[in-house]
């Protein structure tokens, strides 16, 4: 078995198998250090908090993660808050950033035996409709090779090798995006909040995710093409202070902004997820936006089902699981996709004072208006925002 990229999706696929006892080999285009450090994700929704339990790799997080129930919402209106542990499905996150479980994944992977290939990137898949698939690389010193394996399983994001591999006209893609942009900035600062904070303003959208007592995630709607580096640190904490509504509830903790990156706020699902002998999981299988933390939580559980369907084929030539793959997945993946979209709505709205401009952003303010006020709405909210 070859699983093309270390993050989250293949670690996990890649833990899930050795355990099987099926031999597998992941080839990772970085270098170790970088996966250690590359800050990406970091709330884990219950579910995916009990597969790692379920599978004995959840140790680092019940020691450094940390519980999370609460966001808070600073509106036109005032501000309201909504545990979430106390709706819906009575379930919460786990604070617990990316690099910190890749890095547990890591040692797992290596100490029980799995072989990682670092530096070395795949560069295309072959033969996938036969029974011995292959995939051409480039290795660390520069030079060419062929891996082959009964299966691939592309986990190396949107734009690897997995995905353009996949030969014309055997998949459906369904794209769209939605029009926003968000500086993400990543500042060495203790939370200012002890609630993630999603800031509605005239100006647009700002956000704040706790990552440790150290660190906090800061988001900041800005306008299509701004380069990472248009705004000074102090035109961000400025505006991040006006957006929050700083003067109202309080001055934000500020530090040194230590990461930026503009996202385009984009979904992108394929179908279907399966060709062959190569799998798509994770951001491979179908890119998600941001807003509501919903990433990571799919390609845990997509490795998981792939696991056990491998499993099942590779050890006792059970098919049934690898032929439902796609099917099982896509349902989760479009339930995301769903809730996400909703809450870009929410989020966001247009600048403009024209009567679109006005109409949608008072529908806008009609939302928040049912989520502060209305129980059945806080339940649904709830329940969408832990669960994948």
């Amino acid at each position: 078995m070859l699983i093309l990229g270390a993050g989250p999706a293949g670690l996990v696929l890649g833990n899930l198998l050795q355990d099987s006892g099926i031999d597998c080999v992941v080839l990772e285009r970085a270098e170790p250090a970088h996966l250690r450090t590359r800050a990406r994700a970091g709330f884990l929704a219950a579910g995916t908090v009990r597969i790692l339990e379920r599978h004995g790799l959840a140790d680092g997080l019940h020691r450094r993660g940390q519980a999370h129930s609460t966001c808070e919402f600073r509106t036109m209106d005032g501000r309201f808050r909504l545990d979430y542990s106390r709706l819906g499905r009575g379930e919460r996150h786990t604070v617990y950033p990316q690099q910190l479980l890749v890095t547990d994944l890591l040692e797992r992977f290596t100490a029980s035996g799995g072989r990682i290939e670092f530096a070395t990137e795949a560069m295309a898949v072959l033969d996938t409709d036969t029974g011995r698939p292959s995939v051409t690389v480039r290795e660390a010193d520069g030079r060419p090779a062929t891996w082959r394996a009964r299966y691939v399983a592309g986990c190396d994001g949107r734009h690897g090798a997995a995905r353009r591999s996949l030969p014309a006209g055997s998949v459906r893609r369904h794209h769209h995006d939605h029009g926003v942009t968000w500086l993400g900035l990543l500042a060495e600062a203790p939370p200012s909040l002890d609630a993630v904070g999603y800031a509605v303003h005239e100006r647009g959208f700002a956000g704040h995710m706790a990552r440790t007592s150290e660190i906090t995630r800061y988001y900041l709607q800005c306008e299509r093409g701004t380069p990472a580096d248009a705004w000074s640190e102090d035109r961000i904490w400025e505006e991040l202070e006006l957006r929050m509504r700083a003067s109202e509830y309080g001055p934000l903790h500020r530090g040194r902004v230590v990461r930026r990156a503009v996202v385009d706020l984009e979904s992108d699902v394929l179908e279907p997820l399966r060709h062959g002998a190569l799998f798509l999981v994770g951001d491979a299988a179908g890119l998600i936006s941001p807003s509501a933390a919903k990433g990571a939580n799919l390609a845990v559980l997509e490795a998981s089902l792939l696991a056990r369907a491998l499993a099942d084929d590779l050890l006792h030539g059970d098919a049934e699981g690898l032929d439902a793959y796609s099917a099982r997945c896509l349902p989760y993946i479009w339930r995301a996709q769903e809730f996400s979209h909703w809450m870009i709505g929410l989020l966001h709205g247009p600048s403009g004072s024209d009567g679109a401009s006005l109409f949608h952003n008072s529908l806008r303010r009609s939302r928040l208006t049912s989520l502060r006020t209305s129980r059945s709405h806080q339940d649904w909210f709830a329940e969408h925002y832990v669960g994948v």
